[in-house]
Formats: structure tokens, C-alpha cells, sequence
């Protein structure tokens, strides 16, 4: 009953017709009803308790628009990698097909609910600074559209193909495309911010590194098994439509229920930071600022910001003072050209720090700011927080005074940086309905289409737990990755270290998507913005 001694051929595939009977048609328009219910009254409900007037129709379209884009892109999120999650326990009989992708909708639910933001605004520092500031605006919503857009045709594409893609993988490349655009776009002589290549590498970096994690950690694990389990039922592969032993289901449902939960931690985070970039922009009286922030707060941010001004003050050049406009201005432009290590930034830095702690201690807390002043304490706010982050990377400051100036960044990033409990939520839900449509052609791949031989239990299980360890330590880090990439490299390893072979057009065609996905949704978003930007 070994994997290396009977064909993949030889074995059932696992009954999938589930989902297709009235009753679950019924189930899934209605969540979806809810769902999009759920998501106007909440945005509704927030305006009126920031004190708005509502919204006008325009924008209120261009909202809807916009919400409606932004979690299609996680709807087909789901097609692609919650059904890697699925794949090992459904090949492996230990759960009803069904059963499994609601299973993993709600882990995925729980994930999404206690991630902590950090992934989800990493890829919102990829945008252009010009362009995140100005969200509101013509240019902003074609940002927002265009790689949204430029990323769910691609995603749906290779979906089409039964090709396993990273919508991770899609979402940088629609973004490095707008920020392309974007530059290429400027009037001769105009300095335009493109992309930011320092966070593009870092980035790429976890997606690259992501796929060789999985299919070296998981050969290794799989031969780990071997040595220590003695209980050779491991490694055998499912009879027919039976499921395996009690322990054996157990393990499997377990590493399912992990990445599930990590999965939703981390890719089910990629989308909320724009969700937040098109809230911010159409009612930035209820989302630009973080209004759940407690009042005994407000003390020890005044202080932060008053020393940070200090800080900055000390090392300006100079005794010119800009004024805020001025000063804004001067920090966008070092952002845009990468130059904040400047003694006159500096001092265009103190005037925002000294700004942002007059703004909160005037009125006490962030809830009680006018809503005129709103748009210009969180670009204060994003704008020192953003110049702090990247001179993080030099050596322009040093021991007590960098960690000083690291807590103020973290303190204005809770500010400006937060994740509504209902967008999460409304995430959540979905990636858990994408998965219920899609999940067959993307679970049919990792199941049949890697190795040569049907999947054992000990092979689903090596892994399940390398993806789970690799997504919930990147998670935690901040950094995006792909589940796909890495649950599909890892089945491959332990087919590798089995010795069962692999099925080699599909790893060309897998390897072909990953080298391929980047320029195809550059160009695609890249020609997105150049027509929205003369639509908006």
C-alpha cells in the first residue's frame, strides 16, 4: 500500500458533486445578500457616528463600486489559495469535500479576525506616496480600480487554466504597474513618485523565498516521518471513497484547520489595506483617523510627538522654519526621491511632529477632531510615520533617539492604520464564498496533477504543517506571501522524496504562471491607469 508502488490511476477521485443542489445555491446568495447588507450598514452606521451628513450619491457609487471590486479580488482570492488548504483532506477521504471548505471558511474567518493589519498596510507602502495621500481624487480611484481589476483577471484566468497562481504574486505586480503608469504618465520636468523598489524587494523576496521553503521543509519533513513513525499506515494512500484511521484524520484535519487559519491571517489581510485606501477616500471624516483610540492615549502620543520634534529639531540645518504646507510638501518630495536623510527634512519633520501634537491636544482625543482638519493630521500623521520608517534603514539615527522615534511611528501608525472589525469580517466572508464556488480545478491540480502517484496521508500532512509554520512566522513578520506557492511546492517535495516522480507539464506550466504573472499584471494594470486616469 505504498505510494511508490500504485499509481495514482488506480485510485478514486473523491466524490465533488456537492454544491450544486438548490439548497446550497439558496445557502450562498443568501450569506451573499447578508454579507453586502452587512457591509452598507456598517458604512453607514460609522459616517453617522463620525458626525457625517452622509454621502452623496457620486461618491456613495463610487464606494460601492469600489467595496464591491476590492472583495471580488478576495472572492477570487479563494478560488486560488483556500482551496490549497483543502486539497490534502479531500484527496485523503478524511473530509467530505463540502464539509471541508466551510470548515476552512470559518478557521479562515477566525485568522482574518485576529490578524494584527502589519501584512495588509506592507502592501499598501508598495503604492505611491502622492497617490495614497490623495485616495479621494481622480487618480486615486483609478489606482484602486486598476490594480484591483488588473489582479482578478489574472487571478480568474489562470483559474480557468487549473493553474495553482498566488494572488499575492498578481496583486504586487498590479501595483507595481499603476506606480509605473503613474511616473510615465507625469508632465516633462514634473517630479512624479513611482515605485518603491526597496519595498518591492523585501516583498518579492517572502514570494520568492515562499515556494523553496515549501518544497525543501517539506521533503525534509516527509523524511523525518519515515525515520520515526513507526506506524507504516502513514504512508499509505485511501481506499477507495474510505476514509482513513481516527489518528491519521485527526493529523490531517488538524494541518487543514492550521492553514486555514494562517491563511486567513495573512492573504485574507492583502485586500483590507486598499478596502481602508477606498474608505479613507470617500469618507475620510469616519476612516482616516483611528477614532477608537482611547483617550488615556492621548498624553503619552502628545509627549511622543513633542520629543520626536525635539529630535528631529536637533539635527536640522539651518534656522529657516517651512510652515506646514511647506513642510508637507518638502517631506513628500524626499519620500518620492528617497532623500529624508537631509537636515532640512529634518526640520520639516519637527514642524509636522509639533503639528500632529497641537492637533491631538487641542482636542484630547481623534474622535474629537473637526472633520476639516481630518485630511490634514492623517497625511501629518502618514507622512512623519513614513519618513521614520525608511530612515529606520539608515543610519541617521541612532540608540536612544531611534527608539524614540520608533515608538512615535508605532503610535501613529495605530492612528492611521487600523482594520474595522466588519471589513475584516466582510474579508472573511469572501474568501470563504470564493472557495465554495471555485475550489474544484485549483483542488483537482494539487491532488492529482503534481505527482504521479495519488497522495498519501504522511505527504498531505508534511505539507499542511510547512505551510503552517511558513505563513503564520511570515504573518507575524509582516510579509505577504503566497499559500499556493507554498502548499503546491510542497506536495511536489514530498512527491521528490518519495520517489514517485512528478508530473512535469504541470510544474512548467505552474513555473511558467509564477515567471509570467508579475509582467502580464504590470501591463494589465499599467494600461488600466492610463485609460481610468482620463475617465476620473
Amino acid at each position: 500500500m505504498s505510494e511508490t508502488t500504485i499509481p495514482r490511476s488506480h485510485f478514486l477521485r473523491p466524490r465533488m458533486e456537492s454544491g450544486g443542489t438548490p439548497a446550497f445555491r439558496i445557502f450562498f446568495l443568501a450569506v451573499l445578500a447578508c454579507a453586502l447588507g452587512f457591509v452598507g450598514y456598517s458604512v453607514l452606521a460609522d459616517v453617522r457616528a463620525a458626525g457625517g451628513n452622509g454621502l452623496a450619491i457620486g461618491a456613495f457609487a463610487l464606494l460601492a463600486l469600489a467595496l464591491l471590486i476590492a472583495l471580488g479580488f478576495e472572492f477570487v482570492n479563494g478560488f486560488h489559495d483556500t482551496a490549497n488548504a483543502v486539497a490534502t483532506v479531500i484527496y485523503t477521504n478524511s473530509m467530505p469535500p463540502m464539509v471541508a471548505v466551510v470548515w476552512s471558511g470559518v478557521w479562515n474567518l477566525l485568522g482574518v479576525l485576529v490578524s494584527s493589519g502589519a501584512v495588509a498596510y506592507s502592501v499598501v507602502t508598495l503604492l505611491p506616496v502622492e497617490l495614497i495621500l490623495q485616495v479621494g481624487s481622480g487618480a486615486g480611484y483609478a489606482m484602486i480600480f486598476a490594480l484591483l481589476i488588473a489582479a482578478i483577471v489574472w487571478n480568474l484566468a489562470t483559474w480557468a487554466m487549473g493553474v495553482p497562481n498566488s494572488s499575492s504574486h498578481a496583486l504586487i505586480g498590479s501595483i507595481m504597474g499603476v506606480g509605473i503608469a503613474n511616473q510615465l504618465m507625469a508632465p516633462a520636468g514634473a517630479a512624479t513618485y513611482g515605485v518603491d523598489w526597496s519595498q518591492v524587494s523585501k516583498v518579492f523576496s517572502a514570494l520568492l523565498f515562499s515556494p523553496l521553503c515549501g518544497f525543501i521543509l517539506s521533503m525534509a519533513l516527509f523524511w523525518l516521518f519515515r525515520v520515526l513513525v513507526r506506524n507504516r499506515t502513514l504512508f499509505e494512500t485511501p481506499e477507495g471513497h474510505k476514509p482513513p484511521p481516527l489518528w491519521i484524520r485527526g493529523l490531517l484535519i488538524g494541518t487543514c484547520t492550521g492553514v486555514s487559519y494562517f491563511h486567513g491571517g495573512n492573504d485574507g489581510q492583502k485586500g483590507m489595506g486598499l478596502i481602508m485606501l477606498i474608505l479613507i477616500g470617500a469618507a475620510p471624516t469616519a476612516y482616516a483617523l483611528n477614532r477608537a483610540m482611547p483617550e488615556a492615549a492621548m498624553p503619552a502620543f502628545v509627549q511622543s510627538a513633542g520629543d520626536a520634534a525635539g529630535i528631529f529639531r536637533h539635527h536640522m540645518a539651518g534656522t529657516d522654519v517651512d510652515d506646514v504646507a511647506a513642510a508637507r510638501a518638502r517631506v513628500t518630495a524626499a519620500l518620492r526621491d528617497r532623500a529624508v536623510a537631509d537636515g532640512q527634512v529634518y526640520g520639516a519633520l519637527a514642524v509636522l511632529s509639533d503639528d500632529i501634537a497641537n492637533s491631538v491636544k487641542g482636542y484630547r482625543t481623534l474622535n474629537a477632531i473637526p472633520a476639516a482638519q481630518v485630511p490634514n493630521v492623517r497625511t501629518d500623521m502618514y507622512l512623519v510615520s513614513d519618513a521614520i520608517r525608511v530612515l529606520g534603514k539608515t543610519n541617521a539615527f541612532a540608540g536612544a533617539e531611534a527608539a524614540g522615534l520608533k515608538g512615535f511611528m508605532g503610535q501613529l501608525n495605530a492612528g492611521t492604520r487600523f482594520i474595522p472589525t466588519w471589513v475584516k469580517v466582510a474579508v472573511a466572508v469572501a474568501l470563504g464564498l470564493g472557495t465554495m464556488v471555485g475550489w474544484k480545478r485549483i483542488v483537482v491540480t494539487v491532488g492529482e496533477k503534481i505527482g504521479k502517484t495519488h497522495l498519501n496521508y504522511a505527504q498531505g500532512a508534511s505539507a499542511e504543517l510547512v505551510a503552517m509554520g511558513t505563513i503564520g512566522l511570515a504573518e507575524g513578520y509582516g510579509l505577504p506571501v503566497s499559500t499556493t506557492h507554498i502548499l503546491s511546492s510542497g506536495v511536489a517535495g514530498t512527491m521528490a522524496a518519495a520517489g514517485s516522480g512528478l508530473q512535469w507539464r504541470t510544474l512548467r506550466t505552474m513555473a511558467m504562471a509564477w515567471v509570467i504573472t508579475l509582467p502580464a499584471a504590470m501591463l494589465i494594470s499599467g494600461v488600466l491607469f492610463f485609460i481610468l486616469r482620463h475617465v476620473f
